[in-house]
């Protein structure tokens, strides 16, 4: 349901909900969750633009949170990316003429409960909810690595390892 942009977004300040207000730097934030560098500088400009992030130069600069993380909600950030708004419904099939309950899409009638549950869960959610603990297992994206196993002898892999 939400574009790479977003899932991007939502993984960097994640990342910077969990450092307790510490500077981190682009690269290692990029390194740390998974997120092509140049990319990721992108989305935070949109993000530091939009008051989410704020960034210091020099020595001990770095990215954080531009406001605590139970005030940054979740549509905060998907609206910067989405063509999805609380204030401004749209059409499942993204029609350009207005569809509502009078004039309805021939998708309208399954989509409204769902989209008013989407946007419900967007509004009512903050950064903090799903931003998890520094020593949750999805809390980081490090890379996992794939070890040999040995099974009667003989070699397999697909051991996993953190």
């Amino acid at each position: 349901m939400l574009s790479i942009t977003s899932q991007y977004a939502l993984r960097a300040l994640s990342h910077l909900a969990r450092q307790s207000g510490e500077a981190v730097l682009g690269r290692d934030l990029a390194q740390s969750v998974e997120i092509p560098a140049n990319y990721l500088s992108k989305v935070l400009l949109t993000l530091r633009n939009a008051g989410l992030v704020d960034t210091t130069r020099g020595s001990g600069g770095g990215y954080r949170l531009g406001r605590p993380a139970n005030d940054i909600h979740l549509i905060d950030v998907v609206e910067l990316f989405e063509e999805v708004s609380h204030r401004k419904p749209s059409c499942f099939l993204g029609r350009t003429r207005p569809c509502s309950e009078t004039k309805p899409c021939t998708a309208h009638s399954r989509w409204a409960g769902l989209q008013t549950a989407y946007l419900g869960f967007l509004v009512s959610t903050p950064l903090s909810a799903i931003a998890g603990n520094p020593g949750d297992f999805w809390a980081s994206s490090s890379p996992m690595r794939v070890t040999p196993r040995v099974t009667n002898g003989s070699d397999h892999t697909g051991g996993i390892k953190e």
